[in-house]
């Protein structure tokens, strides 16, 4: 018997090789783009290309947005997280569906909601400008508020997820022991959670670091004050097709070895 499962492989190796076919062909679509991109790099001129497509402003206004993006979804979608994953009642599925309308949402129409609502005549810029004088300029302040805008939902579900997992007896004891909300939910949810927590932060960074819709129709593109690595490649893909695929090799590279650290650290 031993010998015939070891010949034939198993029961489940007749399932194992037909579900091998449609696994295979969607890594074949996954990693297709990829290598087509990186085989049509010219690395002979990289320097050059990346220079002609601006990449050295793009990309770093792309690091310090995407950064105080990640920060602001941490400061204020931890607390939201938190909130979900101890309420009930009636009222807490509209609350996830209001968190979560930004990852269904068009981005171009994330962009148009943003500027009616920040914009010089919106719903709130509109009285600041009217009592203060004080409009949003075109800076990196309305990147961060496009990127802010479609990646906190993908912070708040993976930290809501992983305080969901967590046995909610912990709170019970922490109160016991004398300590306040606020004291339990600093010192003993969040070092617990700190994984998903990083995997929200991973999965909010690579959302604003490719966030284009809502960036372009509320922020512009505007080179060295507006302008971020997505915005830069479509501008050069117009101009000069070799700089687009230069820049856009950089973006990859930089997406794939930041992902592969934080899985090495976090996601085992």
């Amino acid at each position: 018997m031993t010998r015939e499962r070891a010949t034939t492989g198993g029961p489940g190796a007749p399932a194992r090789s037909v579900l091998a076919i449609p696994a295979a062909l969607a890594l074949v679509l996954l990693l297709l783009p990829l290598v087509a991109l990186l085989s049509r790099v010219r690395w002979g001129s990289l320097g050059s290309a990346l220079s002609t497509a601006g990449a050295g402003e793009a990309v770093s206004l792309s690091i310090r947005t995407t950064l105080t993006t990640v920060v602001l979804c941490a400061l204020l979608g931890t607390p939201l997280a938190w909130v979900l994953a101890r309420s009930t009642g009636r009222w807490l599925p509209w609350l996830r569906a209001v968190v979560t309308v930004p990852l269904v949402l068009p981005p171009v129409v994330g962009g148009v909601a943003l500027l009616v609502a920040w914009g010089r005549e919106g719903l709130v810029g509109g009285p600041i400008h009217d009592w203060f004088g004080w409009t949003i300029p075109y800076s990196w302040v309305r990147v961060v508020l496009a990127e802010t805008f479609v990646s906190m939902p993908f912070y708040v579900l993976a930290v809501e997820g992983a305080m969901r997992a967590l046995d909610g007896r912990y709170d019970a004891v922490a109160a016991t022991l004398g300590a306040s909300p606020w004291r339990t939910f600093r010192s003993v949810v969040v070092p617990m959670v700190l994984p998903g927590v990083a995997a929200g932060a991973t999965l909010a960074w690579a959302r604003a670091l490719g966030e284009f819709g809502a960036t372009i129709t509320f922020a512009g593109s505007f080179p060295g004050r507006t302008q971020t690595a997505p915005l830069a490649v479509y501008q050069a893909l117009e101009i000069d097709p070799d700089a687009a695929t230069a820049l856009s090799m950089v973006m990859l590279l930089v997406c794939v070895a930041v992902l592969a650290l934080l899985r090495g650290r976090w996601w085992r």
